[in-house]
């Protein structure tokens, strides 16, 4: 009678570092033995000083590895020119990886580090690529309005997310998403995705998909001021905007010179009787607080109407988020007033 061989588990070096790489990581340990692998270290950013207290605290992903008895590395960098790029090289071929998988990590890996794993590096990537390319593809997913998203698990090149696709799987775009609801979809689907992969390979590997340079976006970093509202623009986009940028960096505006945060919102269509300049507040109900905004796009100019945010939340500097129907019965915010795109007023109170 002939003895089955067991072909020996593949040798996984895990790289990632926020919670949308530590949903991953955390699939993968759990079926280890199911994939036929063995997760042998662990990549993550430096710790980094967080919070009011400017503590050093560690990423979600160093978390999950130190739970699991798995051993943590925390290069800086995989430069070459510099020495620790190159000690950093050398300890990664020391753990022999096969394939090295990729998620979030915030570090650039050099063709040098990509060519160390036998299989190369697999990157789960929160986009239909080539769609969205870049740090920020959930957001700009969100903010131009798109229907539908997904994950792409990626083998990595030189480039920027420009490697062939071994495996798509698309999610829609809710009405009601907001970057986090979104983000947190989306981890648990890119987890589902990289075990799919590796569950089959060689498979996978051999018929990857090359991308279309031509249909690619480059989804840029988020920064603050982006958070910024201009009451000139359609309700619309400035819902987009304020779901797109939940929770980070979140959106903004100026009241009386105090700054506001927009917390959740939604567009309505004025009736073409109304009209209001851009910024002003037109009503404050229990249900809504109604402010002016620009007009939709329209093929047909008779079409075109002004819009109006109605605002279900926000937040106050200093104070604690408030519904419509609590400001309703305040005088913090009245009929008339105007919010204001004034960026020189002090930011350092949120």
């Amino acid at each position: 009678m002939m003895t089955e061989l067991i072909a020996p588990p593949l040798r996984v070096v895990f790289a990632g570092t926020p919670e949308f790489a530590a949903k991953s990581l955390e699939a993968l340990i759990e079926q280890q033995e199911a994939l036929n692998i063995e997760i042998v270290a662990v990549y993550t950013q430096p710790d980094r000083k967080a919070g009011r207290g400017q503590k050093l605290a560690i990423s979600a992903v160093k978390a999950v590895a130190i739970a699991n008895d798995i051993v943590v590395q925390q290069p800086s960098t995989f430069k070459k020119s510099v020495t620790e790029g190159l000690n950093a090289r050398e300890t990664l071929r020391s753990y022999h990886p096969d394939l090295m998988i990729v998620a979030a990590y915030g570090l650039i890996l050099p063709v040098g580090v990509l060519s160390i794993p036998k299989f190369g590096c697999l990157n789960i990537h929160a986009s239909l690529l080539p769609r969205y390319r870049g740090a920020a593809p959930i957001h700009r997913a969100l903010l131009a309005g798109d229907m539908e998203t997904g994950i792409t698990i990626m083998q990595m090149d030189q480039g920027l997310d420009t490697g062939d696709m071994l495996y798509k799987v698309s999610c829609s775009i809710e009405p009601s998403d907001t970057a986090a609801s979104l983000h947190d979809r989306l981890a648990d689907l890119g987890a589902k995705a990289i075990m799919t992969v590796i569950g089959d390979l060689p498979n996978y590997q051999a018929n990857a998909k090359s991308q279309k340079d031509s249909l690619a976006n480059y989804a840029q970093k988020l920064t603050k001021d982006e958070g910024l509202i201009d009451w000139n623009i359609s309700a619309n986009l400035i819902e987009r905007q304020i779901r797109g940028l939940n929770p980070w960096p979140g959106t903004f505006s100026f009241l009386n010179g105090k700054r506001v945060k927009i917390l959740a919102a939604y567009p309505v269509v004025l009736n073409s009787s109304v009209q209001a300049p851009f910024g002003r507040v037109i009503s404050v109900g229990k249900k809504a607080i109604l402010v002016a905004c620009g007009t939709d796009n329209a093929d047909n100019v008779d079409d075109i109407q002004q819009t109006a945010l109605a605002i279900t939340e926000l937040q106050f500097a200093g104070g604690k988020p408030m519904s419509a129907e609590q400001l309703c019965h305040g005088n913090q915010i009245n009929d008339g007033d105007g919010f204001a795109n004034d960026a020189s007023a002090d930011r350092s109170l949120f």
